[in-house]
């Protein structure tokens, strides 16, 4: 199993950068893909990006493409999120996740394992 905590939320004015950062622990890094989620008051949690378990691969939401990018270091066990031109729709909770299949689902049922979650907040 693998424990994860997201760091690196906060406010931020738009059109800025924000860097999340995800460290794991317990079992093996290397063998997770890992995701990045988000949930805004009152929506769905949703998709913004994943990366395979030894980083060739990334798949992103259509929302963040060209502006969010995803990134891992298995040797720090960490994954990151580089946020850039953020929006005030990108204010969210955002999470970290973890799947054993290596396969970049944008489904959040897919990942049984979870971080506590970080607040992103975007003013205009």
């Amino acid at each position: 199993q693998v424990q994860l905590v997201e760091s690196g939320g906060g406010l931020a004015q738009a059109g800025g950068s924000l860097r999340l950062s995800c460290a794991a622990s317990g079992r093996t890094f290397s063998t997770y893909a890992m995701g990045w989620f988000r949930q805004a008051p009152g929506k769905e949690r949703e998709f913004a990006g994943a990366i395979s378990k030894n980083g060739d691969r990334r798949a992103y939401a259509d929302s963040v493409k060209g502006r969010f990018t995803i990134s891992r270091d298995n040797a720090k066990n960490m994954v990151y999120l580089q946020m850039n031109s953020l929006e005030p729709e990108d204010t969210a909770v955002y999470y970290c996740a973890a799947r054993v299949l290596d396969v970049l689902s944008q489904t959040p049922g897919h990942y049984p394992y979870w971080g506590q979650g970080t607040q992103v907040t975007v003013s205009s």
